[in-house]
């Protein structure tokens, strides 16, 4: 069985929903039939997290989660275009590398959730990151950056 993340629990389809619920009842199952005299705190632990799993899945609770934005290339140019900013200019404005903006822009790679987060910054206060990476922008000129 394939396990990935879903955004939120509307995206789970009925057979989804089925097929957590036996896993979560055959994993119960096992665990109390072979390991009622052998249980380790971490094994009690990934009971109860896929309990709480399920739980949510069904609707009974709600999990904490947060967005930080869509990493979508469309929204990534939006933005650049937005900003009246060249690819290249964007990069060096904001400290980011040209090649990696540019395979984000096509599609090819996705942000890592640490770009998305400089994305969202840039999307909401984008002179705020101008004025945290210095006069000189991200391209390493400043004397306080990490990037050295």
């Amino acid at each position: 069985m394939t396990a990935y993340a879903k955004a939120d629990r509307e995206d789970l389809t009925p057979a989804d929903t089925r097929a957590l619920s036996r896993l979560v009842a055959s994993i119960k199952k096992e665990t109390f039939r072979t390991m009622m005299t052998r249980r380790t705190g971490l094994g009690r632990e990934l009971e109860m997290a896929l309990g709480e799993v399920l739980d949510h899945v069904r609707g009974g609770t709600d999990l904490p989660r947060r967005i930080v934005d869509d990493p979508a290339a469309g929204r990534i140019v939006a933005l650049r275009k937005r900003l009246r900013l060249s690819r290249q200019k964007f990069a060096d404005r904001f400290g980011l590398d040209v090649r990696a903006l540019q395979e984000w822009e096509q599609g090819r790679r996705v942000p890592d959730r640490a770009a998305r987060v400089l994305l969202t910054v840039i999307d909401r206060e984008p002179e705020a990151v101008v004025r945290a990476l210095g006069e000189g922008g991200g391209d390493g000129r400043t004397d306080r950056s990490f990037a050295s």
